[in-house]
């Protein structure tokens, strides 16, 4: 993992939560108070708070996002979520480095040395089957791919993950669709899993997000988040187990398009709270109008691959600044040929690109893809030393490491006070303490 003279990069395996300070102690005994999880009390505040405002979760795709979106929460006193997908943090490292265990004592060590005090929720993003790449690559069926990601759950739990979002909407044998059914029978399967391990570990309930998800589906995507709530309320519902506090939708938008469509996000945040939970949208980093999110009730939004883009072009200017003072460490090639070596560009080709080497590709679209891929490998090791050597080759004209995380702060702070989050630690202990 790259840690630029950073002294509290924790990487060690020992389970720790994110320890609570003065008004995140309040809220938390609040929340105790009324048998919910902390997530769950700050879902309720938005309620009932007249204020309109969207709960942001930043993707921790590297440990440079992780402190400026601690750095961010500080600065403007806004609780902040960090959602960890299967692909980023996971038992074996992920891309990051980081296993459940080793995020949250880093966020610790990094909040205490900030003298952070607003909640902090760590959170799952994107636990399901098939939903990391190695358990396509490897070809897994349901039954291992389900066992692997209980078992995530349950590191997850056991580092004092607030929210864990389960997440049943990919199934290489319906490539058109899980059907609603299944999505809400693997739904509930997963928290039953969760809710049996957490109550047999005498761990404090965390809150749960799920959803469709699907992109690109217009009126359909409707319609099937409308009919997969339903069907999600009879499993639960039968099961005894608690609904979800967030509830993902198509809302329009897309990795690399803007596409919010605020009308449809109305109508499926009023579905949302018919159901019991706020809706939350995914893939919110090519969004302009970021106002219309709070607006259009939508009650979570998350914020990833944007970061890491941010993290890139930083890098990029320092790149622009080192050939200034007549050096050159080969970060950007190096960059390249990790980002091109490690086949993840795949993932994000069109259908008119499937099957053409990288090479092949039209100029921008490779700029793009490094752009996106770079969050995979910042930890690849040509890559952290490479980086070594251009923050050193800067050395005299800039601080490399402050100006990236300055930056991605700036960018993090951007979503903070368009979402109505600056100040909302006061608010929330405000709200749950009136009488």
């Amino acid at each position: 993992m790259f840690h630029p003279e950073n002294p509290v990069a924790a990487t060690g395996e020992t389970p720790m939560s994110v320890s609570d300070t003065p008004r995140t102690a309040r809220l938390r005994a609040r929340a105790e108070a009324a048998r919910l999880p902390l997530a769950a009390v700050m879902a309720r505040a938005l309620a009932r708070a007249s204020e309109r405002r969207t709960l942001l979760a930043v993707c921790p795709n590297s440990d440079a996002v992780v402190r400026a979106a601690l750095r961010a929460a500080r600065e403007a006193d806004a609780p902040l979520f960090l959602a960890a997908t299967l692909n980023q943090v996971d038992r074996d490292g992920g891309y990051t480095g980081w296993t459940p265990a080793a995020l949250a004592a880093f966020v610790r060590a990094e909040s205490a040395r900030l003298g952070l005090d607003a909640p902090v929720i760590l959170g799952l993003d994107h636990g399901g089957p098939w939903k990391k790449d190695a358990h396509r690559t490897e070809g897994l069926d349901y039954e291992r791919t389900f066992a692997e990601v209980t078992r995530t759950l349950e590191a997850c739990l056991d580092a004092g993950y607030g929210l864990l979002h389960l997440d049943a909407t990919t199934d290489p044998r319906h490539p058109r669709g899980v059907p609603v059914t299944v999505m809400a029978e693997r739904t509930t399967a997963l928290m039953r899993h969760a809710e049996a391990y957490r109550r047999q570990k005498g761990l404090p309930p965390p809150a749960y997000e799920t959803g469709t998800e699907e992109t690109g589906g217009g009126p359909e995507a409707e319609r099937r988040f409308a009919a997969f709530l339903d069907a999600l309320a009879g499993a639960l519902d039968a099961a005894a187990l608690p609904r979800p506090t967030f509830v993902v939708g198509d809302v329009g938008v897309a990795l690399d398009a803007a596409r919010f469509d605020a009308a449809r996000a109305r109508r499926m945040a009023t579905r949302a709270r018919a159901f019991g939970a706020l809706l939350k949208g995914h893939y919110t980093d090519a969004v302009e109008d970021l106002v219309a999110y709070p607006l259009a009730g939508v009650g979570g939004a998350n914020v990833g691959p944007g970061l890491a883009a941010v993290e890139y072009a930083a890098l990029m200017d320092l790149v622009a600044l080192e050939r200034r003072l007549g050096h050159d460490a080969g970060f950007a090639e190096t960059l390249r040929r990790a980002v091109i070596a490690s086949g993840r560009w795949k993932k994000w080709l069109r259908a008119d690109e499937t099957g053409r080497p990288f090479d092949a590709l039209a100029p921008e679209r490779q700029a793009w893809l490094v752009e996106t891929g770079s969050r995979y490998v910042w930890t690849h090791p040509d890559v952290a030393e490479a980086r070594r050597r251009l923050y050193r080759n800067v050395r005299p004209l800039r601080d490399a490491d402050a100006f990236v995380v300055w930056r991605i702060e700036e960018a993090v702070l951007r979503y903070v006070h368009a979402f109505h989050l600056a100040g909302f630690t006061d608010r929330l202990v405000e709200v749950f303490e009136a009488p």
